[in-house]
């Protein structure tokens, strides 16, 4: 623990900090880029000037309850033993840094109540700026916020670590895990215990999903049942999607038209299919109608939950391919369809133009997120010039 004579030394440095006009690139350094960048983009969000609390979430959203509240039904006790033994507050965040989960020793409960660090309480930067949750989504790393590097004076008396909770099989950030105390015991061991309780979370994430099948769809299609890899044909793979999109399941009927369409392919050949996927997954395929009956998790099941929750940084970064590029499925090239043009819309309200150039980068072809960003920059910019170069071109 640093000494109070450090930690006051370190809090004046940053009221410097925000009070300057610009930093230099050596004042920056002491700062952190993270944290500078954050400040940056706090900055030009419509934040309220008064705003002390994180807006509430007043409706659970539960479609939206995933493999990570699941983890954390299983490891909450312990979750919150840490947080009691430790006179902190911990909360988990879902991808768009609305808790939903927290518990606080005594100490903290209070302070934690009242700015909303409850669960519900909705922590984008461009809400209440600058917080280590919304830092640690998006940089996808551990970060630490402390004193006054947050936007809201509410808590200029914390100090904030935060991990991300990453899937044990997609890679993919599922959420943010975040230990939070008074600025007067900050710790540099900190950043070690947040970590330490995103990877109790990830332990249980990886003992559920021992139960599971995950569905990738973007990109490279692939396929894992039980933490393992299937060896499944592209046409078994377009079923088990189906299923995932039908959770009330199908007759063999629907599932044809839904696969072939009006293709001359006999009911025969997809009573095969289903007999070959029923031994593959082991009795998890039922019939009358054809359903799934393990618990299903899908990139593009999360890619159509961000958008559901408005959280498109989250829902463009998982999509990162052509969802199932070489369908010749009706129902699934019509979800593909209705998916690309949910991003499209999502595209032409984004504000932050590096999560567009990350978007053109896997989709190079994608005009709305050139359109976007050349009304993100100025005129005179450089890079102006060059965006409306690109889209005479393609």
């Amino acid at each position: 623990m640093l000494n109070m004579q450090n930690l006051m030394q370190k809090r004046q440095q940053i009221e410097k900090f925000r009070q300057s006009s610009s930093l230099s690139l050596h004042q920056a350094d002491q700062l952190g880029q993270s944290i500078v960048s954050s400040w940056q983009r706090s900055q030009q969000a419509d934040i309220p000037i008064d705003r002390e609390a994180a807006p509430l979430q007043t409706q659970k959203n539960n479609k939206n309850k995933g493999t990570l509240a699941v983890a954390l039904d299983h490891c909450a006790d312990e979750l919150k033993h840490i947080a009691e033994q430790s006179a902190m507050v911990i909360a988990v965040g879902d991808v768009g840094s609305t808790i939903m989960w927290s518990a606080a020793s005594g100490k903290m409960r209070n302070a934690a109540e009242k700015v909303h660090f409850v669960e519900g309480g909705q922590w984008r930067e461009d809400l209440v700026g600058t917080n280590a949750l919304a830092l640690s989504l998006k940089t996808q790393q551990s970060s630490c916020v402390f004193s006054n590097e947050h936007y809201m004076s509410s808590i200029h008396d914390w100090v904030c670590y935060a991990a991300p909770v990453i899937d044990p099989y997609s890679k993919n950030v599922l959420g943010v895990i975040d230990l939070s105390t008074t600025w007067s015991n900050h710790n540099s061991l900190g950043l070690l215990a947040a970590e330490r309780c995103a990877s109790i979370l990830q332990s249980a994430l990886l003992n559920y999903q021992q139960q599971q099948l995950f569905i990738r769809a973007f990109a490279v299609p692939q396929v894992l049942f039980n933490g393992k890899i299937v060896v499944l044909t592209p046409r078994q793979i377009e079923i088990l999607t189906i299923l995932a999109l039908c959770p009330q399941g199908l007759n063999l009927e629907s599932l044809h038209q839904a696969l072939y369409g009006e293709r001359k392919v006999s009911m025969g050949t997809l009573k095969a299919e289903m007999s070959q996927l029923r031994e593959i997954l082991g009795g998890m395929l039922g019939s009358r109608p054809y359903r799934l009956l393990a618990h299903v998790e899908a990139d593009f099941l999360q890619a159509e939950n961000a958008l559901d929750a408005g959280y498109t940084e989250s829902a463009l970064k998982l999509c990162k391919g052509v969802f199932l590029a070489k369908t010749e499925s009706p129902f699934l090239c019509a979800w593909r369809d209705c998916l690309e043009s949910r991003l499209s819309e999502a595209i032409f309200k984004a504000n932050e133009s590096d999560v567009l150039l990350k978007h053109l980068a896997h989709f190079p072809e994608a005009i709305d997120a050139v359109e976007r960003l050349i009304e993100l920059t100025p005129c005179g910019h450089p890079a102006h010039q060059i965006l409306l170069k690109y889209r005479e071109e393609h």
